[in-house]
């Protein structure tokens, strides 16, 4: 009888877990269902596949940072250590907030604008300054689109020794004509590309420059390798030198990873909301992660030792930014037996880099203004090509018949990057946090990334998005101020040189005629940050906060 009873109940067990399963197949069907509608609703089109989404973000995130920002860092601080570093923080704090972002796209299938209100009403605000990033970014991208674009076709006109003239690089950026020409035809095929459609233009070229930029990438590393003292700098590269390791090591591979990763702009939402729901979330995020790690440590490999060889093992000869790209690397490559087909290929990559991450930017405009105004899409990248192209006419010529012209201080391509990445982008992934770890909760995103799979970091996202994600942003936005975690000033998107010196910028809003000049206060470059940018932005969250938490 005992026997026949513990049977009976195996078998309602049995039946209940099948009916579970049933059902939980059931809902997953359903969703995906809905997704598919509403995608129909907004006249979207989603990726074909998960590679296609992984390709497309991957490119997203391969941007300038990982060339021109990536190698200098690496080299700086500690080498091997900051490489460690790096990858720790990316398997931890940069999958958490990829995996975030991604989940909420795909969760309410719609563009940041939207998204955000969907998760939750109170936070339908962070969709508009998440949206206007991106806005913000993409007409000064396509300015430095146009500098790459420049410089391949120099290079691919046999003209390679002229580029390696002293002068050669300001005196292009201070023109009028030849900067506008070379931004009109970066833009025009970011444009052609995101107009083809998400599937024809953004996947297809996605899934075709991301294995080429890997090879190119590759190839150029072992060629500079093979370069007489290039293994010096391949030892100072790799190596880890606990001497240079600091809380700096860690700040500064926090922020490039953050940066680098296409996060807070609203792009990985986008793409999200273009991800089939039976897509493994979770591998996708770690897929794009190592693509991403891959190209910045490749192009540190192509980089560094070049440099070294070049140097003789001068340290100060690796900058970044500008400086690196168009100056030292074009000087590099005119030293070189060759040194003009290794300069093409190399200003090929960087065009492929730049242009993966331009259309990703555009996309995501694009997509933004689909969900709210509901025009057709050929439409929509026609106004947006228009609208990039006159917003950018002010950076390009800010380097020349408009240099006198700056913004607190700032030149204006300096204005904007500095705005949209030191103060917006560190807002809304600090917002972001605060919405998924402590309103809606981690349990909204676990559930969507469990759809297609079991989450096996779920625990470690958890303690991420709600205690550690938001510490490192306090930390990442404050940085940004008070750290000179680059070579003169303190951006790490694009390792941009300010035209102002920063303290300079700080004594307009300064009134204490000691702070900033007679070096009497101790805190001085502390009280001259925190008085006209963090106290306020600190009582705008405070406020906030007593009406959403």
């Amino acid at each position: 009888m005992i026997a026949f009873s513990l049977k009976s109940d195996y078998n309602k067990k049995d039946i209940a877990s099948q009916k579970i399963k049933q059902l939980h197949h059931n809902f997953a069907a359903m969703i995906k269902e809905r997704m598919i509608l509403i995608m129909k609703q907004a006249n979207k089109t989603g990726f074909s596949s998960r590679l296609g989404f992984v390709m497309a973000a991957a490119g997203s995130a391969v941007g300038l940072g990982n060339i021109w920002r990536f190698p200098y860092l690496a080299a700086k601080y500690g080498g091997g250590i900051f490489l460690l570093v790096y990858l720790v923080l990316a398997v931890t704090f940069g999958f958490a907030l990829m995996t975030t972002e991604i989940a909420i796209g795909r969760k309410t299938g719609k563009s940041a604008i939207l998204a955000y209100k969907a998760v939750n009403q109170k936070f339908s605000f962070l969709g508009y300054i998440a949206s206007a990033v991106p806005i913000l970014i993409f007409p000064y991208y396509c300015v430095i689109g146009g500098w790459i674009v420049k410089y391949m076709t120099v290079y691919f006109t046999g003209q390679a020794h002229t580029a390696a003239a002293d002068d050669y690089f300001s005196n292009f950026i201070s023109g009028t004509a030849q900067p506008i020409v070379f931004l009109a035809i970066f833009l025009f095929c970011t444009a052609l590309v995101v107009l083809i459609g998400v599937q024809k233009g953004v996947e297809k070229v996605s899934k075709i420059l991301m294995p080429v930029l890997i090879l190119l990438s590759l190839a150029m590393a072992i060629y500079a390798l093979t370069l007489d003292g290039a293994m010096d700098g391949f030892i100072y590269y790799v190596k880890p030198n606990f001497s240079d390791f600091s809380i700096k090591t860690v700040v500064a591979a926090m922020g490039q990873l953050f940066y680098s990763m296409s996060l807070a702009m609203g792009i990985m939402i986008t793409y999200g909301s273009y991800m089939g729901k039976q897509d493994n979330l979770e591998q996708s995020v770690r897929h794009v992660e190592i693509f991403d790690t891959l190209v910045a440590f490749l192009s540190g490999l192509m980089i560094v030792p070049a440099v070294f060889a070049f140097s003789n093992g001068d340290h100060a000869a690796l900058k970044a930014g500008p400086g690196l790209m168009f100056i030292t690397l074009p000087k590099l490559f005119d030293s070189l037996s060759g040194g003009a087909i290794f300069g093409a290929a190399f200003f090929l990559l960087v065009f492929f880099a730049a242009l993966t991450s331009s259309i990703s930017l555009m996309e995501t405009i694009v997509s933004v203004l689909q969900d709210k105004l509901k025009w057709k899409r050929q439409t929509i990248c026609l106004l947006v090509m228009g609208v990039a192209l006159l917003m950018a006419l002010p950076s390009t010529l800010g380097y020349g018949i408009w240099s006198e012209v700056t913004i607190f201080g700032y030149q204006i391509l300096d204005f904007f990057d500095f705005f949209s990445n030191n103060l917006l982008m560190p807002i809304v992934a600090l917002l972001t946090a605060v919405l998924i770890g402590w309103v809606v909760k981690p349990k909204y995103v676990i559930e969507e990334v469990s759809l297609s799979g079991i989450f096996h970091a779920k625990k470690l996202y958890c303690t991420m998005i709600t205690y550690i994600v938001p510490v490192c942003m306090v930390i990442i936005l404050l940085s940004s101020f008070l750290l000179d975690l680059s070579f003169d000033s303190h951006h790490f998107a694009a390792g941009w040189r300010l035209s102002a010196p920063v303290r300079q910028h700080f004594c307009k809003f300064c009134r204490l005629s000691t702070c900033c000049h007679s070096g009497t206060l101790p805190a001085r470059k502390l009280y001259c940050v925190m008085i006209p940018y963090i106290v306020p932005v600190c009582m705008v969250i405070i406020l906030l906060s007593s009406f959403l938490l």
